[in-house]
This record gives C-alpha cells, structure tokens and sequence, in this order.
C-alpha cells in the first residue's frame, strides 16, 4: 500500500520531482518538502511531493 508512494532518499525524490538532490535538502531545511525522518534517512511520499508542486503553480 504504501510501499508502491514512498520514495527513498533525496536523489530518488530529486529525480521524481525533476530537480538536484542539493535543492531538495534546501526545500526540506526550510519546510518546504513534506519529509519522513527515520534516524539519518528521508523518505518522500509521492503523492505528497505532486501536491506540493501543484499548490506552487497555482
């Protein structure tokens, strides 16, 4: 269930969201990027990373 949304890491989320790993780390320190932690790890959900683009273009 949600193993097929979640994505592992910030390049595979980087490469989901067609930007650099480096951005990604911004957008999270900033609060920008929904992020689960789990000790060093981040893991995105997809369906939250597509939301929070769409709310941006709007």
């Amino acid at each position: 269930m949600l193993n097929g949304d979640l994505i592992n890491g910030a390049a595979e989320a980087a490469k989901f969201i067609g930007i650099t790993p480096r951005t990604v780390y911004h957008m999270v320190d900033r609060g920008e990027l929904p992020v689960i932690r789990k000790g060093k790890r981040l893991y995105f959900r997809k369906s939250e990373l597509e939301a929070a683009f769409r709310s941006e273009a709007a």
